[in-house]
């Protein structure tokens, strides 16, 4: 009996998948707002979505998110977002995704509070679905499994994601480092790992930040170490100014100021929210009677006194920042003050927090930072342990993420000397598709991707022009004039007034004029030219008769 054969039309239909798409939105060629897209036919999963910080030319902006137009063309697409950590690159831009599109997110147990705080802030808590999960615990996202595998950084409850599509694994590591001796005991589940990367593995997407430097990065764990023999014969008051999700450096500082016999105040709005989280659900343990409020540090001798506090990158506004200024309201700097800086400047900070040693050693403060004593180590894997992820998930293609590109270039030579051909490397760029499948991977395209800047309440209000116009401003100033006048009279009369002001433009300056209160008769071209009269005096006296371009 003759059977009927399948045309090679239905073969296709049947056998042939299509292809899955990896496309970052951020995160890449830069430092923070990470987010990424996973997309396989009608079904797409998000990892991530952080912010980044307003470079130096941003003036007035305060945060940096990325462009989600892409994600609201095909919001009908999204099954979830999940989230790696609980780091402000990681989930700072929620709330405005959420405001756009309201999608289910999936995150360990701190990560899940961290979050929370934040929704709430946007008043955005009730409307949003949140799954709590736990690592080693698989969800279910349409066509896609995501698994959550333990992992070590510098904030508890981090995870790698294993996204099991129907071409193939893709494992996302996250930010990592394989430490040893955590200071919470959770090690690295390298053994589950390697049984993925036994079963065979698609492509691996592995953190860069730290891919030009050689060895391995130092435990958590020897930092307390540091810690303990500062403290230890040190009779001045002590403040440490570290990132303030940092949850296991907080909880050093806290076992060293248990150790010696000192009250902790803690400074800075992000440094209260976190370590109150954290207490919370149990990942700072810590007697009840060590906590003070930093309004009592007065009621205390120095030696007795810790403060935890914020500004460790010497952000403008930061409280350590205003220490060293002489402006904070509550914390005023002396010589009898050991100042601890437990961090490394960020890319593009370092001349913040070099103004901020300055300032504190000009007071007489004795300072303490990463060049003079080994107080921080880094969240993140050196090539070493790089080379060990990549050994224990065999991936056939390789994504080095998380990183400017000099770090993505260092990582894909790591790769290479494990054997991993260059043609199996994809250096790729936010906004960049690539698609692949069991035989082939390449770039197909681009979708829209860039910056969007928030300023204030402000939320994609902020462009080049206003940019432009702000440096033109912080260069040049404004001279803002303001007169009362009487209707018929030359007296002053403050129900009555008129206000000028006048701003450079790119060629000549320009009088731009504010009518708040109309005059009636002489009085209003009089004064209007009185202000001029008296405007060109202050131009000429001030020399300002040419300007450029």
């Amino acid at each position: 009996m003759r059977k009927n054969k399948p045309n090679k039309r239905e073969n296709n239909k049947i056998f042939k998948k299509s292809n899955l798409k990896i496309i970052p939105l951020g995160g890449l060629l830069e430092i923070g707002k990470n987010i990424t897209v996973i997309e396989y036919e009608d079904d797409i999963v998000i990892v991530d979505c952080g912010l980044g910080f307003p470079e130096d030319d941003m003036l007035g902006v305060d945060l940096v998110i990325p462009d989600i137009t892409y994600l609201e063309k095909n919001k009908d697409k999204i099954r979830g977002l999940v989230i790696t950590h609980g780091h402000e690159d990681h989930i700072g831009g929620i709330p405005y995704l959420l405001k756009q599109i309201n999608v289910p997110i999936y995150a360990t147990k701190l990560t899940v509070g961290l979050i929370s705080n934040k929704l709430e802030e946007h008043n955005l808590l009730r409307s949003t679905k949140m799954k709590e999960v736990r690592p080693g615990q698989t969800i279910t996202l349409g066509s896609m499994k995501v698994e959550f595998i333990k992992i070590t950084h510098s904030i508890p409850d981090a995870c790698a994601l294993a996204i099991h599509t129907p071409v193939g694994t893709i494992v996302h590591t996250g930010d990592f480092k394989i430490d040893y001796t955590p200071i919470d005991g959770e090690v690295i589940d390298l053994g589950r790992l390697a049984a993925i990367g036994n079963k065979g593995v698609l492509a691996l997407m592995s953190d860069s930040t730290n891919a030009e430097r050689k060895g391995y990065t130092m435990s958590e764990s020897t930092v307390g170490e540091v810690l303990d023999k500062l403290f230890v014969n040190c009779t001045k008051r002590i403040v440490v100014a570290t990132f303030s999700s940092n949850v296991h450096r907080v909880q050093q500082i806290v076992n060293s100021a248990v150790k010696y016999n000192r009250k902790v105040a803690i400074c800075g709005r992000s440094m209260c929210n976190m370590i109150e989280t954290a207490r919370k659900l149990g990942y700072i343990d810590v007697p009840d009677n060590v906590f003070i409020d930093i309004d009592s540090i007065k009621s205390y001798p120095d030696d007795r006194l810790v403060i935890i506090t914020t500004g460790s990158q010497g952000e403008p506004m930061s409280a350590l920042t205003r220490m060293a200024s002489g402006e904070h309201k509550k914390v005023q700097i002396t010589p009898n003050d050991l100042i601890i800086i437990s961090a490394n400047p960020i890319p593009g900070n370092e001349k913040y927090i070099s103004k901020v040693i300055d300032d504190l050693m000009a007071i007489g403060a004795e300072v303490i930072y990463n060049a003079l004593q080994d107080i921080h180590v880094s969240g993140h894997a050196c090539q070493e342990e790089q080379k060990l992820m990549l050994t224990l998930v065999k991936p056939k293609y390789f994504i080095p993420v998380h990183g400017e590109y000099r770090q993505l270039i260092a990582h894909a030579e790591t790769a290479k000397t494990l054997g991993i051909s260059s043609e199996n490397i994809f250096l790729t760029e936010n906004g960049k598709v690539l698609e692949l499948n069991e035989n082939e991977a390449k770039f197909t395209g681009h979708v829209t991707s860039g910056k969007v800047l928030v300023d204030g309440l402000g939320v994609g209000d902020v462009g080049n022009i206003v940019l432009r116009d702000r440096k033109n401003l912080s260069r040049d100033g404004i001279i803002n004039v303001t007169r009362w006048t009487n209707n018929s009279s030359n007296y002053i009369r403050l129900k009555k007034w008129k206000n000028y002001c006048w701003t450079r433009c790119n060629k000549p300056w320009i009088c731009v004029c504010k009518r708040i209160w109309k005059l009636n008769g002489r009085y209003k071209e009089t004064t209007k030219r009185r202000i001029i009269k008296m405007w060109r005096k202050t131009h000429n006296r001030l020399g300002n008769t040419k300007t450029s371009n």
